[in-house]
């Protein structure tokens, strides 16, 4: 249980900084902007990828309640990673698709955030 609070907690502070730094800088418009960098993309792809595994090596646990949803982000980030690495064109091209819904994903990110700390207190 203790590995559950630890990855709630460090996810849910990544993604209400990270959600918090895309409305208060308008980064993500440019972050998807780097997309045409294949370089950029395979390089966080590498990270991504190392950030899924690790959270899927410390916590695959398949269990009807909220710590599911650390599994299924690891494992989502691994394959995101994957994609990254294995496919930069793709990634752009999903990219230029998402840059007309960024807002409602950045308050999905921050909202997801807030929830995974709430989790990890309760």
């Amino acid at each position: 249980m203790e590995i559950t609070i630890f990855f709630a907690r460090l996810w849910g502070s990544f993604f209400i900084v990270f959600g918090s730094l895309f409305i208060i800088t308008r980064q993500l418009g440019r972050t998807i902007e780097m997309t045409d960098d294949k370089a950029f993309v395979i390089s966080t792809g590498y990270i991504t990828f190392l950030m899924g595994l690790v959270t899927i090596i410390l916590h695959n646990v398949w269990v009807a309640s909220w710590e599911v949803a650390i599994t299924i982000l690891g494992w989502s980030t691994l394959l995101k990673g994957i994609s990254k690495i294995g496919f930069p064109e793709m990634i752009h091209k999903q990219a230029q698709r998402f840059k007309k819904r960024q807002w409602l994903s950045t308050l999905f990110l921050i909202i997801l955030g807030a929830w995974l700390i709430w989790m990890s207190f309760i």
